[in-house]
């Protein structure tokens, strides 16, 4: 198998080939992977991908891999109760 057939971001469609590419064109954070690629972003939010991805990133720079910093996760700025949008579509209707 190789790299182009083994996927490293399920959610986001990204190959281990991809990964190393960017790595090689220097990109060495997992939050400037995360801004190209996605990676992180998607239902998952790096739970399958991020300690893939923190591996690589260790292989290459030769860092350790607890060194290295995970994606940050922001959560929504503030909830919004589904009541609220179903009346604004409501309103938007009429």
């Amino acid at each position: 198998m190789n790299d182009n057939d083994v996927m490293v971001c399920r959610c986001s469609d990204v190959s281990l080939k991809e990964l190393k590419d960017l790595i090689d064109d220097g990109y060495h954070t997992f939050e400037e992977i995360k801004r190209i690629t996605r990676i992180g972003m998607g239902p998952c939010q790096g739970k399958t991908c991020g300690n893939i991805v923190l591996r690589e990133l260790s292989k290459s720079t030769g860092k350790d891999i607890n060194e290295l910093r995970m994606q940050s996760n922001r959560p929504p700025v503030v909830g919004v109760k589904l009541s609220l949008i179903a009346k604004e579509a409501e309103r938007d209707e009429l």
